[in-house]
């Protein structure tokens, strides 16, 4: 975390690119709280000077020469862990990066000229704003290329699914089966894979909101679908909300729950931010309380921010059953900090005992 005696973040720009580098250091020098205290143009670069001037935060391009961004973040994890900001147009890539232990990302501006790059600069000083308060902790060293995409959370590194109790679910579901709603933002990716990764294929549907941009939701979705025992998509309108599957809220389209006489099903619609997002937290919580009101169950997890924690309160207020992840697991503790404050979170819990937790309130729900 970035150095509380101090008022500015102390941030070290890692880009092979000497035009990158030099673009992002003049135009970050202009934020008051951030001061770059040196660039490096590869891996073995950063690996130095990360050792040398101990920034607070880096930001990290992928594809960089002799060794990539994803094999750089998990050599450094388990040796100097920090909180890193990838920079990339790649989906597939920044998903991998997150595994690896980044914190959060940002696009490369995809519109030339000075509009592109001006929504680019404004978003990436959020970003390592944010970056700068997420706690990191050491990983174990990655010992098998698939190990990445099985990670937990930066914050709290995955108890290895071989070394896992099962989860089992001994009990069905009508057409009226309870709804599981989650929300998370910062270091979510992770963290919803944790939560979700062994729930049994037999649970009710589960419907999710990850702050994430379009294409990046879908490709989530698709890494989720191969990893979890229940089926994984990105929201589309009017899919229905079943038994064995998690809809994804889709990249600019806020996801809703919405209510007929087969059961429940999903409203994925463009729409003004709300809680500062689009998808929202708030949104789809709001459409729980109001849809399913008491049978249902709330999650939020790791975010900065409060997107949710209004929402979250009124699925407690309408019956629902609210929970929460952890100080000591968050990535950020912002998002379940703001909804325990306000009374939305009924029970915390530490990351890796929510899905058991889940499991256990669909087992005794009436």
């Amino acid at each position: 975390m970035a150095n509380a005696s101090t008022d500015k973040i102390r941030l070290l720009i890692v880009d092979d690119s000497v035009f990158f580098r030099k673009a992002l250091t003049e135009a970050l020098a202009s934020d008051p709280r951030i001061q770059v205290i040196g660039s490096a143009v590869d891996a073995m670069d950063a690996m130095e000077k990360i050792k040398a001037l101990k920034p607070d935060v880096a930001t990290l391009d992928v594809e960089m020469p002799k060794l990539n961004g994803i094999d750089f973040l998990k050599q450094l994890m388990p040796v100097n862990p920090l909180p890193v900001v990838v920079v990339s147009s790649a989906p597939i890539r920044v998903l991998d990066a997150l595994s690896a232990g980044a914190v959060e990302f940002v696009r490369k501006p995809e519109i030339k000229g000075p509009d592109g790059m001006r929504r680019f600069m404004s978003e990436l000083t959020v970003k390592i704003h944010i970056a700068a308060a997420a706690k990191v902790a050491k990983r174990a060293p990655v010992r098998a290329p698939a190990a990445a995409s099985a990670a937990g959370t930066a914050a709290a590194p995955a108890v290895p699914a071989a070394t896992r109790a099962p989860l089992t679910l001994r009990r069905t579901f009508g057409a009226d089966a309870p709804v599981i709603a989650i929300g998370a933002s910062t270091g979510g990716t992770e963290a919803i894979l944790e939560v979700v990764r062994d729930l049994p294929a037999n649970t009710p549907g589960v419907v999710i909101v990850q702050h994430m941009p379009p294409v990046f939701t879908k490709m989530y979705a698709q890494r989720l679908d191969r990893i979890c025992k229940m089926s994984v998509k990105e929201a589309e309108p009017g899919d229905r909300v079943e038994q064995g599957r998690i809809i994804i809220g889709a990249g600019e389209y806020h996801l809703r729950l919405a209510k007929d006489p087969k059961g429940y099903y999903v409203r994925s619609e463009q729409g003004p931010k709300v809680s500062g997002h689009c998808p929202s937290v708030d949104v789809l919580f709001d459409s729980v309380a109001e849809t399913a009101k008491g049978n249902a169950m709330g999650v939020i997890l790791t975010g900065m921010g409060a997107d949710g924690a209004k929402g979250l309160l009124k699925m407690r207020q309408a019956g629902a059953y609210t929970v929460g992840q952890d100080k000591e697991t968050c990535v950020v503790y912002g998002m379940p900090m703001v909804a325990f404050n306000n009374g939305a979170v009924q029970k915390q819990f530490p990351l890796g005992e929510m899905g058991a937790e889940i499991v256990r309130y669909l087992s005794m729900h009436k």
